[in-house]
């Protein structure tokens, strides 16, 4: 299984998340394939780590933070997101 997937004009996204890194950016997928590891500054409390990742997430991909869902995972390293019309990919996907 693939770290990502396409929705019609939307991109799925699987990622682990690690929290209170010294700056946000993209690592790379895992060793299994399944997830593509990010670093965001922000904490993993009160929900501070989840807006840390939508907002890291729509700038990096273009978009507004309202374009970026968490699916599942809420509450967890590995999260699912769905990403509304990426105008960019800052990552290694294909293209639709």
């Amino acid at each position: 299984m693939s770290w990502y997937r396409w929705k019609g004009e939307d991109l799925e996204l699987s990622v682990r998340v690690q929290p209170r890194a010294p700056r946000d950016g993209f690592v790379g997928p895992d060793p299994g394939g399944e997830h593509y590891r990010v670093r965001i500054q922000s904490p993993p409390v009160d929900g501070k780590g989840n807006q840390g990742l939508r907002r890291f997430i729509a700038d990096a991909f273009g978009v507004a933070p309202s374009q970026v869902e968490i699916l599942g995972g809420e509450h967890a390293r590995y999260k699912r997101l769905l990403i509304q019309r990426p105008r960019c990919l800052p990552i290694p996907v294909e293209p639709r």
